[in-house]
């Protein structure tokens, strides 16, 4: 089993910058898929960014691309979303996942889930 652990979230000014880490264990991530998704109160969970496995590839919502960078680092099991020019409609609770494939998927059929952290940008 994976244990996923979101962390970095917070309370942010529009135009801020927020990093969420995701901390792995139980086993290694290295060979996973990996994504962030976010579900904001009443809607339903979405995708956000994803990661291939050694971090040759990376997807972005229309949403963020250009604002949010995913980045992983296999050594220290940890996935990471650096979050620039943050709007208030990027509130929401953040939550990062991984599958037992190399690459990523944008849905949410992940085999891992986090517990989430919460992030709320203030306009």
């Amino acid at each position: 089993q994976v244990q996923l652990v979101e962390s970095g979230g917070g309370l942010v000014q529009a135009g801020g910058s927020l990093r969420l880490s995701c901390a792995a264990s139980g086993r290694t991530v290295s060979s996973y898929g990996m994504a962030w998704f976010r579900q904001a109160p009443g809607l339903e969970r979405e995708f956000v960014a994803a990661i291939s496995w050694r971090g040759g590839s990376t997807y972005y919502a229309d949403s963020v691309k250009g604002r949010f960078t995913i980045s992983r680092d296999n050594a220290k099991n940890t996935l990471y979303l650096q979050m620039n020019n943050l709007k208030p409609e990027d509130t929401a609770v953040y939550f990062c996942a991984a599958r037992q494939s190399r690459m990523p998927i944008t849905t949410t059929r992940y085999d891992f889930w986090g517990q989430g952290t919460q992030v709320i940008v203030s306009s």
